[in-house]
């Protein structure tokens, strides 16, 4: 009976909330198919275009936006801890994914795009609410037809690399014909 009650006044005392607001996907996703890869990603990056729901929820931005290069920024918050006191691993995986699978957009013409295929992740350090800013970078490795390959690095704010990633990614939609 006692270690109940200590239980439910310890996570009465320790409880959160946390408010998150977005846009709907399918509207800015339909206006930024009409734009290349690169005017899409530098109009996210610049808050002409919002960005997509994940980035909100988690609380990742794009910093840099360049031909086959992005790097999302993350400030660490306790919302994406795990019991441990370390950032869950999914946090890294989503920053790398969006990080990549954007990075092979700023290659693209207007309606093409790609889905992940594959993600492999190998963590090296710990993240934490300590680590500073958090850096991901995708590289795009090789541009292809139907699959490119990506790369992928998280740093923490000290510079150190914590995770790299390696990814293949489906290309979707139309090229435009030639004329």
């Amino acid at each position: 009976m006692t270690l109940t009650c200590n239980v439910d006044l310890f996570v009465a005392s320790s409880r959160r909330e946390r408010v998150v607001d977005w846009q709907a996907p399918g509207p800015v996703g339909r206006l930024a198919a009409t734009m290349s890869g690169l005017e899409a990603m530098h109009a996210i990056r610049d808050g002409i275009l919002p960005p997509p729901p994940m980035a909100r929820l988690i609380g990742f931005r794009m910093a840099v936006a360049e031909p086959g290069r992005i790097v999302m920024e993350l400030e660490p918050h306790e919302s994406l801890e795990n019991t441990i006191g370390l950032l869950h691993g999914a946090t890294a995986a989503a920053l790398l994914d969006t990080a990549m699978g954007c990075a092979i957009s700023t290659m693209l013409p207007a309606g093409q795009g790609a889905v992940t295929l594959d993600l492999k992740l190998t963590y090296l350090r710990p993240l934490t609410m300590r680590s500073g800013t958090i850096a991901a970078e995708g590289k795009v490795v090789k541009l292809g037809r139907q699959t490119s390959y990506t790369e992928g690095f998280v740093r923490d704010g000290a510079g150190h690399l914590a995770v790299h990633a390696t990814a293949t990614f489906s290309m979707i939609g139309e090229a435009p014909k030639a004329k």
